[in-house]
């Protein structure tokens, strides 16, 4: 088996407090050596068994970890696949993603959430975790068996896309995940608030003659439900916080002990609503892109450690539901593959610490699933991405594996890019000459 030299790389793992210029070593699936120096006596050996990758420039880090990807299979394939979906997070430097229920038929059941996990084993690609829905259907009623949806795979249940709005049927999913100690995901929006709602409610929502989706529709969602995991002492996730009211209500839950974590998406780091001004409709996302003042509290958050993780929400679309009116558009855009350039860009103008970014993909995420951490250290398996962060290219259906297209940022140039990804010492993507 062919050996791997990463060659005077900086390597940054801030779960080590690791930021160095070495060389990273990987044999059969781990890596073997890390330190200066550390592949001298393979490049001594000259071996044809070795292969040898001059980095400098280069950052290496553990393999990413996203909590909320749509890899819309099975029944709509037609907007990305499993195989597609795998193919894109090994490209944005993804060694484990974890995707939603919200599939036709919904992920309610073990046959489905086995099925998911089967077809992603296939692919020898990047690894697949199922998230199962929290009642049947998604309509918000019945619980799942969840039970089930564990032994099939599952590591956390959501009705992502749609809220469980019921406070009793809220209280009876926390206590019934809360015996597995499976994190229970919720998407905060009271839909009575945001019913006709296309973009957040607000100065540009106002400017453009359109429905606006008030802060509070998140925020009144958030306060009951940090209550309900107080109360039932179970594990309780957040997905993609966009409020500066939600952000103060789960900093404060944490300072009382309430389980509670909570992820931000880079278009919602990145992003304010007057991305809507020449009505794009690939702004449109739920929850809504907000106001300046939202957009500075979530980094500010995300740096202090309120808000756990990064999670990229990638939401792939096709033509036909995004090139049409912004009232006929459906919500989301992709990220899996511009969750690096995104996030680089932030850290180079200074908004965020490249550590705490790292630690936001890696660690911190994977902790919240129950999943083993990647990590570079000697003896773990080889799930590391290689990036360059000064690497400037173009955003276009040529360079990206998933099969949609829907994100503000197609067609333009953007810079950071992962070159190779490995998961378990297997290079599951490279950028043909990139390294």
């Amino acid at each position: 088996m062919t050996a791997l030299v990463l060659r005077n790389v900086r390597a940054c793992d801030p779960a080590r407090e690791l930021d160095a210029v070495v060389d990273v070593v990987v044999e059969d699936g781990r890596i073997t050596r890390l330190g200066r120096g550390a592949g001298a006596e393979l490049l001594e050996a000259r071996s044809d068994r070795v292969r040898v990758v001059e980095g400098a420039g280069m950052l290496v880090v553990p393999s990413f970890v996203d909590l909320h990807a749509h890899a819309r299979e099975p029944g709509q394939e037609y907007k990305e696949d499993i195989r597609s979906a795998l193919a894109a997070a090994a490209a944005g430097g993804f060694s484990d993603v974890c995707v939603m229920p919200n599939t036709r038929p919904v992920n309610d059941t073990r046959a489905i959430a086995e099925m998911i996990v089967e077809k992603g084993r296939a692919c020898g690609s990047a690894r697949i975790h199922p998230i199962g829905a929290i009642t049947v259907g998604q309509a918000g009623e019945a619980l799942t068996e969840m039970a089930d949806l564990r032994d099939a795979g599952c590591v956390a249940v959501s009705d992502d896309g749609r809220c469980v709005t019921s406070s009793a049927v809220m209280r009876r999913a926390l206590e019934y995940a809360g015996t597995f100690d499976l994190p229970v995901i919720q998407h905060a929006e009271d839909h009575a608030l945001t019913e006709g709602a296309l973009m957040h409610e607000g100065a540009v929502s106002a400017r453009l003659g359109v429905r606006g989706w008030p802060r509070v529709a998140e925020d009144i969602i958030v306060a009951r439900d940090l209550i309900l995991a107080e109360y039932t002492g179970s594990r309780y996730h957040l997905a993609h916080i966009s409020t500066e009211g939600a952000i103060r209500l789960v900093r404060e839950a944490k300072a009382r002990g309430v389980r509670v974590t909570c992820e931000v998406t880079p278009h919602h780091l990145l992003l304010t609503d007057e991305s809507l001004l020449g009505w794009d409709t690939a702004c449109r996302v739920n929850p809504p892109l907000r106001e300046r003042g939202d957009r500075d509290a979530l980094r500010a958050a995300l740096a202090d450690g309120t808000i756990d993780c990064v999670a990229t929400d990638h939401a792939p679309h096709s033509a036909l539901e995004k090139d049409c009116e912004l009232e006929a558009a459906a919500p989301g855009m992709i990220g899996l593959e511009l969750c690096v350039p995104i996030l680089l860009g932030l850290v180079e103008e200074g908004a965020l610490p490249l550590p705490r970014v790292i630690d936001a993909l890696t660690r911190a995420p994977a902790r919240i699933v129950g999943l083993e951490p990647p990590s570079l250290r000697e003896g773990a398996p080889a799930c590391l991405a290689v990036l360059d962060p000064g690497r400037v290219w173009r955003v276009e259906a040529a360079r990206l594996k998933t099969k949609s297209a829907n994100t503000p940022l197609y067609g333009r140039e953007v810079k950071g890019r992962v070159l190779m990804t490995l998961v378990a010492g297997r290079v599951v993507h490279e950028v043909e000459g990139g390294a």
